[in-house]
């Protein structure tokens, strides 16, 4: 007979059903999580929570898809001010349909993955004009921009409260250690998407969802997870071998690879800046931002976005990106209330907002703030 690890990898490359023992933890886990959820689900503003569903509250979809759509690659910390910001300017799918593009695009600013917004736009506007409604079916939703597999289960199972599998970063860690995964990711992720759709329950599977969520932020966290108080502990196989912190195991990542540019700031004598709106594909599309060269493994030498007496400020902006490191030099010039620029339009003092700039281009400003204090 082969050992049961081999079988198990067997099942899933032939799409057979899971072991019984999926199901039988199903048995141990749910209940016992479901309780705790009952009396320790977070506070989140885009939440309903379970006293709340219990007295017939549903959540709003629209409110689903945007936390999750923000949540994406970002913490909870990050996203609660710009949830509360948006859901204030634009309190409907609708109401964000019709919001100017730019104007959602600065609101974003600072939350980063910036493709996120502008799919944001897209998909609210195919919703709209379907009388705004929200389709309830993950195949559905991910016909929907922007949306793939984690957001179309998270939306159908907190908003329909369909038996999704929903699988983010804390539900991957939670159910390695409660199945002693012990394959690496990224390679684990189909037997641990596997175990999380046998484990999901039909009663409740949205309230499941974000229970196994609030686990892993909370309790079973990456690093020194607290065991002794874990509503599942008895049937988490990886604390009864002693292994908990050992899991998720992680494959080597690769080096990021560098790229270098430069971000010039020019600065009229009435305190007027030059900015761009870059374009709309590609690393923050139609953000705006400073004139500069391109982002290449070398330093690229593009010609400034005007003439003017251009001084490097010595220094350098440093930002990781998904894929690559950046190391953006800046270069400033105060130039005369008549100068012209070959790209980008000056931007009176009074209409400019840092915050409305991507962060790698808020560093750059904050370097050039500096350095003109310093002259």
């Amino acid at each position: 007979m082969l050992p049961a690890n081999l079988r198990h990898e067997m099942m899933l490359a032939n799409n057979e059903p899971m072991p019984e023992r999926s199901r039988l933890r199903e048995h141990t886990i749910a209940p016992a999580l479901l309780r705790w959820y009952d009396m320790h689900a977070r506070d989140l503003p885009w939440r309903v929570g379970p006293a709340d569903r219990a007295r017939g509250e549903r959540a709003d979809p629209y409110r689903v898809w945007l936390s999750e759509i923000m949540l994406q690659q970002t913490t909870v910390a990050a996203v609660r001010a710009y949830f509360l910001r948006f859901t204030k300017r634009w309190p409907t799918i609708t109401a964000l349909a019709a919001a100017d593009d730019a104007d959602v695009m600065a609101e974003w600013a600072g939350l980063g993955y910036y493709a996120r917004a502008r799919n944001l736009l897209k998909c609210a506007r195919v919703v709209a004009s379907r009388n705004g409604l929200f389709p309830d079916t993950e195949d559905a939703l991910r016909e929907l921009p922007g949306i793939g597999p984690y957001t179309a289960a998270a939306i159908a199972a907190i908003a329909f409260d369909k038996p999704a599998g929903v699988m983010d970063g804390n539900v991957e860690r939670v159910m390695a250690r409660v199945f002693a995964v012990r394959s690496p990711l990224p390679g684990a992720k189909a037997e641990l998407r596997a175990l999380v759709e046998a484990a999901t329950p039909v009663s409740r599977p949205g309230d499941y969802a974000q229970a196994v969520m609030d686990l892993g932020a909370t309790i079973c966290t990456p690093r020194s997870p607290a065991c002794g108080i874990c509503p599942v502990m008895d049937g988490c196989a990886a604390r009864a071998e002693g292994i908990a912190t050992e899991l998720p195991k992680k494959a080597p990542k690769a080096a990021k690879p560098t790229r270098f540019g430069i971000a010039y700031i020019a600065r009229r004598a009435d305190g007027a800046l030059l900015l761009e709106t870059r374009p709309p594909r590609g690393l923050l599309g139609g953000m705006l931002g400073w004139p500069g060269t391109d982002w290449a493994e070398t330093l690229p030498s593009d010609a400034p976005p005007c003439e003017a007496d251009w001084h490097p400020l010595g220094t350098e902006v440093r930002h990781t990106f998904t894929h690559f490191q950046l190391r953006l030099a800046v270069e400033v010039a105060d130039v005369p209330d008549c100068a012209r620029a070959d790209r980008g339009v000056f931007y009176d003092a009074s209409d400019f907002r840092p915050a409305n700039l991507p962060t790698v281009m808020r560093k750059a400003y904050n370097l050039a703030v500096t350095g003109w204090a310093r002259d």
